[in-house]
């Protein structure tokens, strides 16, 4: 009986190292995790001598972003034209070298390839971008995580305790045995 109280003490204090916990106060002062690098959303780029262009798609609205390429100055007021993929239209300056063309309908996922026409003021060049409009990745749920380990840790100290409770069933019937 005595190594049976021992054998649960020891497992009862090892308990909290062996699930992964600390006397921390909940998190870790070592390096951290690494974050995983997503992209929110399908791009696309392409530089010619004169223009550079990055095509992103964002909710409704596909949006060009033009500079020049010798400086990376943004391309203000300039008749930016984009076609294929079923688009075909001009897209609007909202702001200094990003101009936007709404969607009537979101692009289904694949590689989409497009061709944009930029004039300003007297030099004009056509660019060609493939857009990939896959689908997103989504990551694993840290939080879920969490729970597996939490789940598998108490599934270890049943089993755990279980095997001590039946190894000292079997040393005292042992001991009775011996006795009799």
């Amino acid at each position: 009986m005595k190594h049976l109280r021992m054998s649960c003490l020891v497992a009862l204090i090892a308990l909290p190292v062996w699930a992964g916990g600390d006397s921390s106060d909940g998190h870790s002062h070592g390096t951290p995790a690494p974050v995983p690098v997503t992209v929110n959303a399908p791009r696309a780029a392409a530089a010619t001598e004169y223009f550079e262009v990055v095509v992103g798609l964002e909710d409704k609205h596909l949006v060009v972003y033009v500079d020049r390429f010798a400086s990376n100055e943004p391309v203000a007021k300039a008749k930016v034209e984009v076609e294929g993929a079923g688009l075909k239209g001009l897209a609007v300056e909202t702001r200094v070298g990003t101009y936007m063309m709404d969607l009537t309908a979101p692009l289904p996922p694949g590689r989409h390839p497009l061709t944009i026409s930029i004039e300003a003021g007297d030099t004009a060049d056509l660019l060609s971008v493939m857009l990939d409009a896959a689908l997103p990745v989504v990551a694993e749920d840290p939080a879920r995580d969490r729970g597996k380990r939490t789940f598998w840790g108490v599934v270890g100290l049943v089993i755990m305790v279980s095997g001590i409770r039946l190894v000292a069933r079997h040393n005292r019937e042992k001991s009775h045995g011996s006795l009799a």
